[in-house]
């Protein structure tokens, strides 16, 4: 099998489960070596009280035929990522890829709430995590990713920039950390391209991550048992889907021609021709304006 990345080196910043581990396998199968960080491990779990573990993940890198290396990190600790980067530098002298996909934000937000409703400690939390952590990962990591022409960073996100201007998402420090993260990649773009690197946002679709499927009482093997209730999840997506995103740009000898843009996974299926897990292509952002923010019956032809 080809192994397009055997010689990449890549960090996925929180990739114990969701678009980070997705991404972190895809990576491996790809044959690169992938550390992957988060704050849940086999000795201790974060707030989010989950047991998937950054070591699971990295097993199944390895597993992918890639090489993945666990490191706990917290990222809102500068002092952790700057060790964890000093760590990548000493081992392997290099870094191509970075992933910023810290979130940590599940438990933080209420639903068409407004900011003066909302928990006040519970918004600014969510801010720090989902922007504050990838700030400061950029400023330890960008300089070792610098250091060979080519590198590419992902800020994963939610939503597209066109679907975002123009929808509300959730509630205001949702709304905030996403389009905060999709402006990250933009002003990236321009500090990285004339660099040699490239920057871009990322976002997948209707994530049929380990917590949606828990939300709806399914696993993946019976995820449409969930349709009856929430019809829409039809257009719903793996988070290998959104991994094969990562893999095929990191592959893109011209992978430059998307610096400082908001792409999906969807798009980029089409453009560079992966495929889900069942083989489907879903374009869920698409299908999300025509289909169901329009009001009309679930339906899923020529969406996926």
């Amino acid at each position: 099998m080809s192994q397009p990345l055997e010689d990449k080196v890549a960090l996925v910043a929180g990739a114990t489960r969701g678009a980070g581990r997705g991404t972190a396998v895809e990576l491996g199968a790809a044959g690169a070596t992938v550390y992957v960080t988060g704050r849940t491990t086999r000795a201790r779990r974060s707030e989010y009280d989950r047991p998937e573990t950054i070591e699971d993940t990295a097993d199944l890198v390895t597993e992918a035929g890639g090489h993945g290396i666990a490191v706990p990190t917290d990222h809102l600790d500068p002092a952790q990522v700057r060790t964890l980067v000093d760590r990548i530098a000493d081992e392997r002298g290099r870094l191509d890829v970075l992933v910023n996909d810290i979130w940590g934000g599940e438990k933080l937000f209420a639903w068409d709430t407004p900011v003066w409703e909302h928990d006040l400690d519970k918004g600014l939390r969510l801010l720090r995590l989902a922007v504050e952590t990838h700030a400061i990962t950029s400023h330890h990591a960008l300089p070792l990713l610098l250091r060979h022409p080519g590198g590419l960073v992902i800020e994963m996100t939610d939503g597209t920039a066109e679907y975002n201007r123009d929808t509300y998402r959730v509630n205001f420090f949702y709304d905030l950390a996403k389009a905060s993260v999709l402006r990250m990649a933009f002003s990236l773009g321009h500090e990285l391209g004339p660099r040699g690197a490239t920057a871009v946002a990322l976002t997948p679709g209707w994530l049929r991550s380990e917590m949606m499927l828990d939300n709806y009482g399914v696993r993946e093997d019976n995820w449409r048992d969930a349709l009856d209730r929430v019809p829409h999840f039809a257009i719903s997506e793996t988070p290998r889907y959104v991994g094969r995103a990562v893999a095929a740009l990191a592959a893109d000898p011209d992978v430059a021609r998307w610096n400082g843009q908001s792409l999906s996974s969807g798009s980029l299926a089409q453009v560079y021709g992966f495929t889900d897990l069942d083989g489907s292509r879903p374009d869920a952002w698409r299908y999300l304006v025509d289909v169901q923010d329009a009001g009309k019956p679930a339906d899923t032809t020529g969406y996926r």
